[in-house]
């Protein structure tokens, strides 16, 4: 498997410190979960990302952690739009350059808003995708929100 991605080359080139996780991916369950158990780490410590459209600003992105689930409302009213909804599977890849399951916030096909849940600050270090189904960055969120852009706030509620 080939390490390097256009998210890793980013955080490279921003001389951020990251380690790669490579997992075993099952195509029958591409949950954050699952992700977490494969890599060893606890949940609370792996995020997904998600793609949505705004009724006013288009196409942005989330990240919560894989035990949430994303708060459209919250989402809607952080990313000024009085309305959000995720985007359909088959418009994941030809947007963000990703395919489902290997989403990253870092190096998209567009510089989308990032919007990440604030929790995030509760962690050291967190897991993502790297961009590829089986290869979860693993990094400083510090650094995830500084290479992103992003906008914390609360996004998501607990499953």
């Amino acid at each position: 498997m080939s390490h390097k991605t256009n998210a890793a080359r980013i955080l490279d080139q921003a001389k951020i410190s990251y380690d790669l996780i490579e997992y075993i991916v099952d195509e029958t369950d591409l949950s954050a979960v699952a992700v977490a158990q494969k890599v060893g780490l606890p949940i609370e410590q792996v995020y997904k990302t998600l793609v949505a459209r705004g009724d006013k600003t288009g196409v942005i992105v989330a990240c919560i952690q894989g035990n949430f689930e994303l708060n459209l409302k919250g989402l809607a009213a952080l990313s000024g739009n009085k309305k959000v909804e995720l985007i359909s599977l088959k418009e994941v890849q030809p947007l963000t350059g990703y395919i489902r399951g290997g989403v990253s916030p870092i190096g998209l096909k567009k510089n989308y808003p990032v919007f990440i849940d604030s929790d995030i600050k509760n962690h050291a270090k967190i897991a993502l995708s790297a961009g590829l189904r089986g290869l979860q960055l693993f990094l400083n969120p510090i650094d995830l929100i500084s290479v992103t852009k992003a906008q914390l706030g609360v996004i998501s509620t607990k499953l």
